[in-house]
């Protein structure tokens, strides 16, 4: 396991981790060498000077050009903390951590919401919601259903359950989920080893654990997957399919050994 995977590991470990250091932490994955110092006095400097929610937005939007990434979404860049704050372009929801923690120094509250298909932020206890993908532009709840039907082709009802408070935990995850995908387009074995266990250490799953087996058979340590999926096989009960799936992907590459 690699040094930043460790320091991600132990930082998600206890209590809800700070999600300005976690999110560093977690694109010290791509950056071993990462001064997570720098990037925290970037927030820093972005934050002086702002007094309201008004001039929050201001300075993110119209004086520092932050902008959603329309051109090339997936790119693995926009997920990843310091890309964003250097290139001023991501997804919605590395935009909503620059938001957040830049308000939090400033003395704005807000949070993460995880709407189904486009990540939104929020003042607390309130309907005040912002699109960072789209400069900061106040929604109502109309624009919310118009932007959900839009992002999920969902004809569904509406509601206040499609709006959830997330918590840093879940924030990450979504990160790394976005940073999974981006990895199978267009890393290798190696870029998308460090992201499944960062994602493994937030939330254990089968198909997560048979993809990092994959990926490290694809760099020849059969063993070592193995390993890893025998170790979460007797670590608790699965359903008989998940256990059955798992016993096979072992099996399959320990046969890489013979």
């Amino acid at each position: 396991m690699s040094e930043a995977v460790a320091r991600f590991v132990d930082l998600v470990r206890g209590p809800e981790p700070p999600l300005d250091e976690a999110a560093l932490a977690l694109a010290a994955g791509a950056d071993p060498d990462l001064e997570a110092e720098r990037w925290l006095g970037e927030l820093d400097r972005l934050a002086a000077g702002v007094d309201s929610l008004p001039a929050l937005v201001r300075r993110l939007f119209v004086e520092e050009g932050f902008a959603g990434d329309t051109g090339d979404y997936g790119d693995p860049r926009n997920s990843l903390l310091p890309e964003v704050l250097t290139r001023k372009l991501g997804i919605p929801i590395t935009l909503a951590v620059v938001c957040i923690e830049v308000g939090r120094r400033a003395g704005i509250a807000l949070e993460g919401v995880g709407m189904p298909g486009h990540f939104l932020v929020r003042v607390p206890h309130s309907g005040h919601l912002l699109d960072v993908f789209d400069g900061g532009r106040r929604l109502d709840r109309a624009d919310c259903a118009e932007l959900y039907r839009r992002a999920t082709g969902s004809t569904a009802p509406f509601g206040p359950h499609l709006l959830p408070r997330v918590s840093t935990r879940e924030i990450l995850l979504r990160m790394l989920e976005n940073l999974r995908a981006a990895q199978r387009r267009r890393g290798g074995p190696a870029d998308r080893e460090w992201v499944l266990r960062m994602r493994l250490a937030l939330r254990s799953d089968a198909d997560a654990l048979v993809e990092l087996g994959e990926v490290l058979a694809a760099q020849a340590r059969w063993d070592e997957g193995a390993r890893l999926i025998a170790a979460y096989l007797s670590s608790g009960d699965q359903p008989p399919e998940v256990a059955e799936r798992l016993r096979r992907t072992a099996a399959g590459l320990l046969a890489h050994l013979n």
